[in-house]
């Protein structure tokens, strides 16, 4: 099965257009004939998409470390949970065991996670699409720093066209079928 790797908060933020757009999500990932990676949580945004995958009869795998597992936050019902040593170990197999990357709205963590999956791409360790599903507006200021970035010749124009900013999951599901990875930079001498 091919597996959508989803990055998000353990907290579901103070607006329910969050949760709702994550349960939009995991609806989605299962009419799409995906499954999900995720951090294996039960709170907040990752509670509410790997719920929403199970409602409807989707495949769920979670990636937990330990330190977290032995604070139980672990989710108990899904598809298969792994438990690995570090968060380095966890994002590691979060992008081995997926097509494609979203993030949905979250705080510092779901940032970092989703920032080195598309450094990783942008490299060549990684040929998965990163996405930012873009729930009420909440990345708009991210997209537009991602542009000022290009714009001050820090990131490739074709590079930062392989990095989408959507609400629509229409529009996703097209981004991840189309999908090219970036082009490796030529740095001249």
């Amino acid at each position: 099965m091919k597996n959508i790797a989803v990055y998000c908060g353990a907290s579901t933020g103070n607006d329910e257009i969050y949760a709702l757009g994550a349960k939009k999500l995991g609806q989605w990932i299962v009419n799409n004939d995906y499954g999900l990676t995720y951090g294996g949580g039960r709170y907040g945004l990752m509670g509410v998409v790997a719920d929403s995958v199970l409602e409807n009869q989707g495949f769920v795998h979670g990636i937990i470390t330990k330190e977290l597992a032995e604070r139980e936050l672990s989710h108990t019902t899904l598809s298969k949970l792994d438990i690995v040593s570090d968060m380095s170990e966890r994002k590691q197999a979060m992008l081995n065991d997926s097509v494609a990357n979203i993030a949905l709205p979250g705080g510092p963590g779901t940032l970092e996670e989703i920032s080195e999956a598309f450094s990783w791409t942008i490299v060549g360790d990684s040929k998965n699409p990163c996405i930012f599903y873009n729930i009420d507006h909440y990345y708009d200021e991210l997209a537009s720093f991602f542009d000022s970035m290009t714009a001050k010749g820090f990131m490739e124009p074709t590079t930062r066209k392989t990095l989408l900013f959507s609400d629509s999951l229409s529009e996703i599901g097209e981004f991840i079928k189309t999908y090219t990875p970036p082009t490796l930079r030529n740095y001249a001498k």
